[in-house]
């Protein structure tokens, strides 16, 4: 043996087994059950905040920054490019063009659908380019989609709306 080093030995392997229902009725396993109530808060931040506000309005509402022409939906406080705090606000049509668009036949739980759902990237009229919010397209078939297609936006009644993404019901295909 080195001067110095110790023979220092592994502690003994103990192989483990599994835990049966008859050890926890027996007492021979120590356990815990609770059932806390625990709720989630979180914000949307102050440009989300105010976009979700402005949809509850029947509005569009998108950021601005002076250096670099940007105009942004949906708004961030500072611009990604230049990393400067935005300028404006600014309100922009419910009016955009279809950029990409995909058409399911088929519902999260992948149970066939009775009508496809059609969603799309919708680039705001008004925004810079690649500026856009994915959404749903409502009265048209799938086969008269089409990338470059005018959309509206169809909102819900203002009653109903709750400042959500979902005040939009859809966007529909627009003339010219």
């Amino acid at each position: 043996m080195a001067v110095g080093k110790k023979n220092i030995s592994a502690p003994p392997y103990v192989e483990g087994h599994g835990i049966e229902a008859e050890d926890l009725k027996e007492g021979k396993v120590t356990y815990v059950e609770d059932h806390p109530d625990i709720r989630y808060q979180f914000t949307a931040g102050q440009a989300i905040s105010k976009f979700l506000n402005g949809l509850k309005e029947g509005k569009i509402l998108a950021t601005k920054c002076n250096k670099c022409r940007r105009v942004m939906v949906p708004p961030r406080m500072f611009c990604e490019l230049c990393y400067r705090p935005i300028d404006e606000w600014v309100e922009l049509e419910d009016t955009g063009t279809v950029e990409t668009f995909s058409i399911s036949y088929i519902d999260p739980d992948a149970r066939p659908l009775d009508e496809p759902e059609i969603v799309a990237v919708i680039s705001i009229d008004g925004a810079s380019p690649k500026m856009g919010i994915l959404h749903k397209l409502g009265e048209v078939e799938p086969d008269k989609v089409y990338i470059g297609m005018k959309v509206k936006a169809v909102w819900k009644l203002p009653e109903e709306r709750e400042g959500m993404i979902t005040d939009i019901l859809y966007w529909k295909p627009i003339e010219g």
